[in-house]
């Protein structure tokens, strides 16, 4: 069985948790191996029916909101439709990224017909901290670079800011479908985890019946990157965001100018 979610904030009309990466939000045939299910593990957490509103990539950690009844649902349905939502994620990437840009790139879904209609895509994009290693990921290269980015997308089209950052020619960290394999797989090894580096760190929505604006956060705290209190910081391993914290921690990252 799969263990409790962590929830992040709730009241009789919705409901915010955390999200694991490996984790479906809800049952799909696209992956019928998986067990691991956001909707029904937390329908039985809470002993009441809960309804999605939006999704996250399987891959994909971070704040993830499911309403609580029918009407919630249909009004924080609406507010992701019509772009009432604030989102700002936070990615792993390859490269060191532009210290700040704009993607306005349309895009068509991963799985539509060639001759489909594109779609509006807009993604603002800052780097927060960089890393240059002294090992090769490519023989190409003595060392390999990576950076952190702050990711807000202003649109809500499927993979989104996965395929914006290729498009900047800065893949996220992990991405097997937009990614490179052989570098996906060197961070793997001394990562100690295969998996996506994108982490939906804060969500805003309007309450569905108040409409008051709710600012939700993953815990994911930044640490002052390059500082000596960042060198002595310790990861706290019960925490939703542990793997997050360590990669934070444990690397020798230098702040954005």
């Amino acid at each position: 069985m799969p263990p409790p979610l962590h929830i992040l904030w709730r009241d009789e009309h919705l409901v915010a948790v955390y999200k694991p990466a490996g984790w479906l939000v809800h049952r799909t045939g696209l992956d019928a191996g998986e067990t691991r299910f956001v909707m029904q593990t937390l329908r039985d957490q809470l002993g009441q029916h809960v309804y999605p509103v939006h999704r996250l990539d399987k891959g994909t950690c971070g704040v993830l909101v499911m309403a609580l009844h029918s009407d919630a649902a249909r009004a924080l349905s609406q507010a992701f439709e019509h772009g009432a939502t604030r989102k700002r994620y936070l990615a792993l990437v390859r490269g060191w990224a532009p210290l700040a840009t704009e993607v306005d790139h349309a895009l068509k879904p991963d799985d539509a017909p060639a001759d489909a209609a594109v779609q509006e895509a807009h993604t603002r994009f800052r780097r927060l901290a960089h890393l240059t290693l002294p090992e090769a990921s490519d023989a190409r290269f003595a060392t390999t670079r990576a950076s952190l980015v702050e990711a807000l997308p202003t649109t809500g089209r499927r993979h989104q800011i996965r395929r914006h950052l290729k498009h900047l020619a800065h893949p996220i960290i992990g991405d097997a479908t937009h990614g490179k394999g052989p570098l996906n797989r060197w961070w793997a090894e001394r990562l100690g985890q295969q998996r996506l580096w994108l982490h939906a760190w804060q969500l805003t929505v309007p309450h569905p019946v108040s409409g008051v604006a709710m600012a939700f956060d993953s815990g994911l705290p930044l640490p002052s990157l390059g500082s000596a209190a960042h060198a002595n910081a310790s990861p706290d391993a019960g925490a939703p965001t542990a793997d997050w914290q360590r990669l934070l921690a444990q690397w020798p990252w230098e702040p954005a100018a």
